[in-house]
């Protein structure tokens, strides 16, 4: 079964509480036993907190298929040197991105295939959900 759409999401509002107010102690056990500890799950929190700046994105982008220098990566996304350092910054102490220096200049490219794996998935996904916004709603649920 297709996903609804967000619009159509937003305008049929389910009710937010079970009707049956049962607990389901077996999947809340297994939902508990999966959980990550705090600590790792923080780790990833942070993680997505760096990629949620659309200009560190676009840094990740710049980088994904080859590495550049600060003034390449101001150039292609035009932005200030400036930018671009700060927020690569943040992306070298989330271990997103990796420095390799070559004589006075410094070169940045993403850090290891997890990071690439990361950039390529949310890409796909985003690609997902786009195309399901696009297919017509037919009325059939």
């Amino acid at each position: 079964m297709p996903r609804p759409k967000r619009t159509d999401q937003l305008t049929e509002i389910p009710p937010l509480v079970c009707d049956d107010r049962i607990v389901h102690v077996d999947a809340v056990r297994a939902a508990r036993a999966a959980l990550p500890p705090v600590d790792k799950l923080a780790g990833v929190a942070a993680l997505f907190g760096a990629l949620a700046d659309p200009t560190r994105i676009r840094i990740i982008a710049a980088v994904s298929s080859r590495e550049l220098c600060v003034c390449d990566l101001a150039a292609a996304l035009g932005v200030s040197e400036s930018a671009v350092s700060h927020q690569l910054r943040l992306l070298r102490a989330r271990g997103l991105v990796r420095t390799r220096r070559d004589g006075r200049l410094v070169y940045y490219a993403l850090d290891d295939d997890h990071v690439s794996g990361l950039y390529a998935a949310a890409l796909d996904h985003v690609d997902h959900v786009l195309a399901e916004e696009q297919v017509p709603d037919l009325g059939v649920r």
